[in-house]
């Protein structure tokens, strides 16, 4: 174990991608690294990471500020959930913590959003401390490597994983290691056609030797897109004055905090609650445009209806599932946590100059989104 653990750190330190955050050994910056590469590709982080470090440079900066804030800082990098526990566990640090993040796993497992991985990842990364982290790259390595026979995913599968895990990680260098493993999954341990050659651990790999490296590892059955249910809504684009109406979802639950166009499962639903923002509001049979986006685990359909709206504006009330709405111009966007759907609805919108071109109702691209449960 050993020698696999030392030749496998000195394979990271002379190949590893110079990446912003491995520049650091600030638990707060490796924190809102790790949040950030969940479900999210390493070019798309980046210039994200780079962008949230300059507007909150500290867990006490993040702390101070309003979520709207945050979700726009965080805006097109999805499963905003991601966003909102990061703000919650930040005013968790400065509370309890005098602004520093705890350098005990347990502890760091304390805060919103902080699982096992990131806690052990933070853990070893920041602090030195001796504790492994399992995610999809180490687990395909891990498989791999020991030919793992059971479903990574699976609970069995995944009490294997982590033990191996921990019996690998050595205690002089457990954040390189675990970077490491990450790494190695990242560009060599590849999903498909992984690159045994350059790899630093082909002569201990189980499966390379079986030739079953294509096999491994076993994972459960991806749900069709065809298969997944369908979230359906009616949306209301309102207009005065050039601006249009946009309502802010209570913090909990699917999209929490975020701003987009009022929308429910039916039209009448729909009237209902813009009725409890002081507006009357009648929407037309056919809708102006049709949204549909395929998430990971359900599919939206979103129907747009164009309409004018009586009566005057209630802007801080509750109503259905929002807790605000607003009248807001196009420009105003990039200051908003705005959802993709009614991003890219506002989107269609300025394409086509406005709904009186659109004769017919027009019908978004599919646009899948990265797999993830969360909103």
């Amino acid at each position: 174990m050993k020698s696999l653990s030392g030749a496998l750190v000195d394979w990271y330190r002379a190949v590893k991608r110079d990446l912003p955050w491995r520049r650091t050994r600030d638990p707060y910056a490796i924190w809102v690294s790790e949040i950030m590469l969940q479900q999210t590709r390493v070019a798309v982080v980046v210039p994200y990471w780079e962008r949230w470090m300059e507007r909150f440079p500290s867990a006490a900066a993040l702390a101070g500020a309003e979520l709207d804030d945050v979700l726009a800082a965080w805006s097109g990098l999805g499963y905003y959930g991601r966003a909102r526990n990061l703000h919650r566990g930040a005013r968790e640090v400065v509370a309890r913590y005098a602004g520093r993040l705890p350098d005990t796993a347990g502890e760091l497992r304390s805060l919103p959003g902080v699982g096992r991985y990131t806690a052990g990842a933070i853990a070893s990364m920041a602090y030195g401390r001796r504790e492994p982290l399992v995610d999809g790259n180490v687990a395909r390595v891990l498989a791999r490597l020991f030919a793992v026979e059971e479903d990574v995913k699976s609970a069995t599968g995944q009490k294997r994983l982590w033990q191996l895990a921990g019996d690998l990680v050595p205690a002089d260098t457990p954040g390189d290691f675990n970077q490491a493993l990450m790494e190695l999954g990242a560009t060599v341990c590849t999903p498909a056609a992984p690159r045994c050659p350059a790899c630093p651990l082909v002569a201990h790999c189980l499966a390379r030797q079986a030739g079953r490296e294509g096999e491994l590892p076993r994972m459960p059955g991806r749900m069709r897109d065809a298969d997944k249910p369908v979230l359906r809504a009616a949306a209301a684009w309102i207009e005065r004055g050039g601006r249009f109406l946009l309502a802010r979802r209570t913090p909990e639950g699917l999209f929490g905090g975020l701003w987009e166009l009022p929308q429910a499962a039916s039209r009448a639903q729909l009237a209902r609650i813009l009725a409890g923002f002081g507006l009357a509001w009648r929407s037309p049979a056919i809708p102006v445009h049709r949204h549909r986006q395929v998430l990971s685990h359900r599919r939206l359909a979103i129907d747009v209806y164009a309409a004018a709206a009586a009566g005057r504006l209630v802007g801080v009330r509750r109503a259905g599932p929002y807790e605000r709405a607003a009248w807001h111009s196009p420009a105003s966007l990039a200051g908003l946590g705005l959802a993709a759907a009614s991003r890219a609805v506002v989107e269609r919108y300025r394409e086509q100059d406005g709904w009186s071109k659109a004769r017919q109702p027009s019908r978004s691209s599919p646009r899948g989104t990265r797999r993830s449960s969360k909103g």
